[in-house]
């Protein structure tokens, strides 16, 4: 395994903003991750893990060394007549993965289809869509514990998954590396096609039949690829915000000042509502915005864009103005989905 100095990291995130690590290097096995964590202490170098890079937002340069996740394989653990269990290495791309198991008749994961990212990464935020989360097909993962190098099993419990979070976001960068993450699928189609966007392409595609679950993910697909933009094309990480939840309250207020909220119900929250982060935005004036070469997405006002040569520092500013913004009208906190990356590692 090679370590580069002073590496530019501006192709390693879908914001395409400029960047440099201090070093860098790809990990394909857990022999090139112990190899980075002791070149890590040995040069009393912060430690970043990055993964696609699609969920990043660098503020900066990185003072520290920057492991790029890589570590493939798929192996198959247990099979009965009902489910299957399947040990996925960090590095493999999450999309590629959905497919890979509409292929294989494994299913449960259709509609987290077009995610960004690797597999690694999906259990840090407890990646949803379309009225699936990770935590609903998680079985358990392993992780290296960078303090005392030893690799530890986490059960779904131990993760302590919630909306767009787990025990993984918090606590230090580099402090646990995730190496392989184990999923339990069904065997037998379980579609879920409560969403609403996605219920109305579904019928608008195949009536009122049962779509399958090979259905299911093109129309999510489908979906994805008409709301947000290609990052290839026009710099993004997807939505930047979560989606805020709200309590009942705080709604009914809302809803005296405004007709036909979005809203949905957060499972195990009872009593609470979540409301599109890109509805409030939205009625704040945002879509289609610009300071300088920072904007907001012109059909996705949750979206911000990179229209090319924006730094970091410059989208940070875009979205704290945004989240100033939501607040002062809504009286709503909005918090980044997006990892922010400042040069002290936080």
């Amino acid at each position: 395994m090679e370590i580069f100095a002073d590496f530019d990291l501006t192709p390693c995130n879908t914001f395409a903003v400029a960047s440099r690590a201090r070093a860098f290097c790809t990990v394909r096995e857990q022999a090139d991750l112990l190899q980075a964590l002791a070149y890590a202490v040995e040069q009393d170098l912060p430690l970043l893990v990055l993964g696609g890079g699609s969920n990043v937002l660098f503020i900066d340069d990185y003072p520290g060394l920057v492991v790029h996740m890589a570590m493939p394989g798929i192996e198959r653990l247990e099979q009965d007549d009902n489910r299957v269990l399947l040990q996925v290495g960090a590095g493999e791309n999450w999309h590629n993965l959905v497919m890979w198991c509409l292929r294989k008749g494994f299913y449960g994961i259709e509609n987290l289809a077009l995610i960004p990212g690797t597999v690694g990464a999906a259990p840090i935020q407890n990646i949803g869509a379309y009225g699936v989360e990770l935590a609903t097909v998680f079985a358990c993962l392993t992780a290296l514990e960078a303090n005392s190098g030893e690799f530890w099993t986490f059960q779904r419990d131990d993760c302590q998954f919630g909306y767009r979070d787990s025990v993984f976001k918090h606590g230090r960068p580099g402090e646990l590396i995730i190496t392989t993450v184990t999923l339990q699928l069904s065997l037998a189609p379980v579609p879920v096609t409560d969403y609403r966007t996605l219920h109305e392409e579904l019928e608008r595609r195949h009536g009122d039949s049962v779509p399958s679950p090979q259905q299911v993910a093109d129309a999510v697909i489908a979906i994805r690829q008409s709301k947000l933009p290609d990052p290839a094309r026009l710099p993004n990480c997807g939505s930047f915000f979560k989606n805020p939840v709200i309590d009942q309250a705080t709604f009914q207020t809302l809803s005296a000042r405004y007709d036909r909220i979005p809203v949905f119900p957060v499972p195990d929250q009872p009593g609470q509502i979540k409301i599109p982060a890109a509805w409030l935005l939205d009625q704040a004036g945002w879509k289609g915005r610009r300071q300088g070469a920072a904007g907001v997405h012109r059909e996705q006002a949750v979206v911000l864009v990179n229209h090319g040569g924006a730094s970091g520092a410059e989208l940070l500013a875009l979205a704290r103005d945004m989240q100033a913004a939501v607040l002062d009208r809504f009286g709503i906190a909005l918090e980044p989905e997006v990892r922010i990356v400042q040069g002290s590692g936080g």
